[in-house]
């Protein structure tokens, strides 16, 4: 059966990547990693904003008057559309050029961040998110698939180990950062400051970005818009955006049966009855399936393919994307689970959200920047095991020392602990699962990895946040059954307790003869807590199996991929 023109098997040469041009007289290496740091900022950049606004909220609610719906649509579009189109901005990337398709991406992002500036409505607002997700969404794939082609040797761990590094710390610091904004009460610099930064971004990565770009069969033909498999891009994008979508608004609008008015485009959901989102998730995976029928017929017809299925044969690739998944569920778990805790519990002091978040971060920060030379010694793969034991181990001690006493002091030595494994994980997941992937597919691959983690992100708030909103009612519920508390009264403080996502405990504990139902709902915080943090155990512990199966990548000294 003939093979799609668009992929080599694993142990073949890659294509030759056009010369890499830059300033006269500049060592080549030393270009690299100014490129690099370049490329760094832009990844930061695009991770930050994914995290911020949801911390900006109830100020952008209260500055635009929006509704409960378009607050929801602020924080989810961007996610969505960053997830839907990583796969087909990471192939147009292989045929048009990683640098170019950056400093597009970069071009759209600063453009929408103006946008989101400047929004006078929620219907702008949500447009403006919308774009960003488009623009990171090129800045994304061509970065790491840039890392992938120009890095290699020992070069290769450590590029990987920044890269990793401020994926993972800087997930972290976006709500330490929004934080901060909040306080000074302008919401709109958080999408203002993006501006002189992608103008600065764009001009450093003219100057100093390599452009890597397989020379593709399209370029000998004529024209590489014959390369693009358009249909292939459009059930990808609709598929992953309808997946990612209902994992997404799972939690807003019910999973199985509805639990608020939804409407769209004019069209009223019936407001009894079924959720959409089962509809949303069902369409999500049959585009998804034709997605897989359409690549493997136009692959056996020897025509070029968005996403070439022969990726997935090749181990690493196929053991490290599900590890990416099941790691990006632990990270954006505990980041959605923890500040719920100490919001409840402690109130909106931001030193202890800040105390627990930050040795996250730091110990991303500092992880990384060691993995490379730890790959160096041990191998990459090894990094990425030790990493996910150091995970597992932090998120168990977690769930067994925490009570209603425990503040963001106590969360933080295993934050750091957990922050540690991250930086070492993800810093090296990547190198690992990329290295035996051919030159000319680096694109997509880079676009497929990082639509892993995105949808890995989604499921991580879609189940972690479930198991502890419904760890919060039962525990809730049993504890005011103790005291004796009636049961209409129960029930009332349950919903609105569950409905709150815990934050309903504050008002109890500024209310007048509820001392009682106060601390029982600290307790609940707690125990809901302790219940999310096990099952992400479980999750990271399944993320540590597949990482067992990880070896080290065959094809790292291509010339190719280093022009």
């Amino acid at each position: 059966m003939p093979k799609s023109t668009s992929m080599t098997p694993p142990h073949a040469s890659a294509q030759v990547a056009e010369p890499v041009t830059g300033p006269p007289g500049r060592p080549a290496d030393h270009r690299r990693w100014l490129g690099m740091v370049v490329m760094s900022l832009g990844v930061s950049l695009i991770v930050v904003d994914a995290t911020i606004v949801g911390v900006l909220l109830p100020n952008i609610v209260g500055g635009l008057g929006l509704t409960t719906t378009d607050a929801a649509w602020v924080t989810s579009v961007y996610s969505l559309v960053f997830a839907a189109l990583l796969i087909p901005f990471g192939r147009a990337g292989d045929l048009f050029g990683r640098r170019r398709m950056f400093v597009i991406g970069v071009g759209v992002f600063a453009a929408a961040s103006v946008g989101g500036a400047l929004a006078r409505d929620g219907s702008a607002l949500i447009g403006a998110r919308a774009l960003q997700g488009v623009g990171a969404s090129m800045i994304m794939p061509a970065t790491l698939s840039t890392v992938n082609a120009v890095f290699t040797g020992r070069d290769r761990a450590v590029a990987f180990g920044i890269w990793g590094s401020l994926i993972s710390g800087m997930a972290a610091l976006g709500p330490l950062l929004g934080g901060a904004v909040a306080a000074g009460g302008g919401w709109r610099w958080a999408f203002g400051i993006n501006l002189p930064l992608g103008i600065a971004l764009i001009a450093g990565a003219l100057l100093l970005m390599p452009e890597t770009r397989p020379r593709p069969a399209a370029a000998r033909r004529g024209s590489a818009l014959r390369e693009i498999d358009w249909a292939g891009g459009l059930l990808s994008a609709l598929g992953l955006g309808a997946l990612v979508c209902g994992l997404i608004e799972g939690q807003t609008y019910g999973w199985w049966s509805i639990t608020r008015p939804f409407s769209m485009a004019g069209f009223d959901w019936p407001e009894t009855g079924p959720s959409p989102v089962p509809v949303v998730l069902g369409l999500g995976i049959v585009l998804l399936t034709a997605l897989v029928v359409l690549e493997r017929s136009r692959a056996a017809a020897g025509r070029p393919v968005m996403l070439d299925l022969d990726l997935f044969r090749i181990p690493n690739f196929r053991h490290g994307n599900l590890a990416s998944s099941l790691i990006n569920v632990g990270e954006l778990g505990l980041l959605f689970v923890l500040p719920l805790f100490l919001l409840g519990v402690h109130g909106t002091n931001p030193l202890q959200i800040s105390v627990a978040i930050l040795p996250l971060a730091v110990g991303a920060f500092l992880s990384g920047g060691y993995a490379g030379r730890l790959a160096n010694k041990r191998g990459a793969h090894r990094v990425v095991q030790i990493g996910m034991a150091l995970e597992v181990a932090a998120v168990l001690g977690l769930a067994l020392t925490i009570s209603p006493s425990t503040g963001g002091f106590g969360l933080a030595p295993w934050m750091l602990l957990y922050g540690l494994g991250l930086g070492l994980t993800s810093a090296q997941l990547t190198n690992v699962s990329l290295a035996d992937v051919p030159a000319a597919a680096a694109g997509q691959a880079s676009g497929t990895q990082s639509t892993a983690r995105q949808v890995g992100a989604a499921l991580g708030i879609a189940v972690i946040g479930t198991v502890f909103a419904t760890s919060l009612g039962h525990a809730m519920d049993g504890e005011l059954a103790a005291s004796g508390t009636p049961a209409a009264a129960r029930d009332a403080i349950v919903a609105d307790l569950r409905t709150s996502a815990g934050t309903y405990a504050r008002d109890l504990h500024e209310t007048p003869g509820m001392d009682a139902a106060a601390r029982a709902a600290d307790a609940s915080l707690a125990a809901a807590t302790r219940n999310g943090a096990l099952v992400t155990a479980g999750i990271l512990s399944l993320g540590l199996v597949l990482s067992l199966r990880l070896r080290p990548g065959r094809a790292r000294h291509r010339e190719e991929s280093n022009p």
